[in-house]
């Protein structure tokens, strides 16, 4: 996002081309050419896998669509910007970047809170929820996501547009810059609406959903020690003469216990009177461990989510805040590029949290890369 306050004396003074330069510029565009594979791969995985084809996808192929859109319009128009050290295609061409810049990285961030929004539902109130957790809903929260970010990233590119209109002097040296100086007002109402509101939602949601998911786990952990125990008194201490065994009675060699709640992991306990008890504390310390590794997955996860977003776009939104509230305080141009290509980055990076832990993702994935090898 191309907001920062970055004054004509902070400019390099060459425009030559350098061999760091060129460097700089392939490396890059390495990193344009990664985000637009990835994220393309997410959103094809979605399209043509059946199993894919749920709500809460629909958001990260939504989130995926706006990160290529910053891939394909937004770092191409940034590179040469940096390697040439001044805006070459016009000030038309400014404002349509401009636009689709901050409209874009808005929409990327506004998304992040959105799944936050779903996946906070879809835990803490999953009875109600998951009936209304439609197509048709999925669709609209991508609408308000969308419009939400237009309203946000209007404002700063009208204001830079009737400041240049206003401006009558320095015109060659506004003309070889591409970058919107704000008022303090606007530079609170950007920066608020596209970051600093989102992350505060983000934060509560993520911790709220951390805390009813641990909740959860222990639940089901008591859940399944209770039902141990019953299981393992069920035996009859003696029967009946000539009365044959009945269909509830469990015989040692054949009947079995199998907890259903765990995902693919059944737990088989025998009857066995002489091994009963050391399988039975077996089988709760396994199933205490493999509670532990799921609760630690899932702050893992967690972690790497708001980790990733914060590391990629507080440093930006700090130095907008700062420079376009303290009129003596201006940013280098190294700077300015470094925290805007930080941000770009969270485009990159968000396509491999949200789809790197998910099985289905991944099988999807080696569908498709084993499908691209064979043509």
């Amino acid at each position: 996002m191309a907001l920062s306050n970055v004054t004509g004396s902070s400019l390099p003074e060459g425009s030559e081309v350098s061999g760091s330069k060129i460097a700089l510029s392939l490396t890059l565009s390495v990193l344009a050419v990664l985000t637009s594979a990835i994220n393309s791969l997410v959103i094809t995985a979605i399209i043509v896998t059946r199993k894919l084809h749920h709500p809460a996808n629909y958001l990260i192929c939504s989130l995926a669509v706006t990160d290529l859109l910053v891939a394909i319009l937004v770092m191409p128009f940034s590179i040469v910007y940096i390697v040439k050290e001044h805006w070459i295609m016009g000030q038309v061409v400014c404002d349509l970047w401009l636009a689709v810049d901050i409209t874009c990285c808005t929409c990327s961030i506004l998304h992040l809170a959105a799944i936050a929004v779903d996946r906070y539902r879809a835990i803490t109130d999953a009875v109600e929820y998951s009936p209304k957790r439609t197509p048709t809903r999925a669709a609209i929260m991508i609408v308000l996501v969308w419009g939400l970010s237009i309203l946000i990233s209007l404002p700063p590119v009208v204001w830079r547009h009737r400041e240049k209109g206003n401006q009558t002097s320095g015109l060659e040296e506004s003309d070889e810059q591409c970058v919107i100086k704000h008022s303090i007002a606007l530079a609170i109402y950007s920066t608020f609406g596209a970051f600093y509101i989102p992350l505060l939602l983000i934060l509560i949601l993520y911790y709220r959903i951390y805390q009813a998911a641990k909740s959860l786990y222990d639940k089901r952990g008591a859940s399944r020690i209770s039902k141990q125990t019953m299981n393992g008194h069920v035996l009859p201490k003696r029967m009946d003469h000539g009365e044959p065994h009945s269909r509830d009675t469990l015989s040692p060699p054949e009947k079995s216990f199998t907890d259903p709640s765990m995902e693919g992991d059944h737990v088989r306990i025998t009857a066995r009177s002489s091994h009963r008890v050391p399988r039975r504390k077996k089988s709760i310390r396994r199933r205490h461990r493999i509670s532990g590794s799921r609760e630690k997955k899932a702050a893992t996860t967690l972690g790497l989510i708001l980790g990733a977003f914060v590391v990629c776009w507080l440093p930006f939104f700090v130095q907008e805040v700062v420079v376009n509230t303290c009129g003596h305080c201006h940013t280098s141009w190294e700077l300015a590029h470094f925290l805007t290509w930080l941000g770009y980055l969270n485009s990159l990076i968000n396509p491999l949290i949200y789809t790197v832990f998910n099985e289905d993702f991944k099988k999807a994935f080696q569908k498709l890369i084993k499908c691209t090898q064979s043509l």
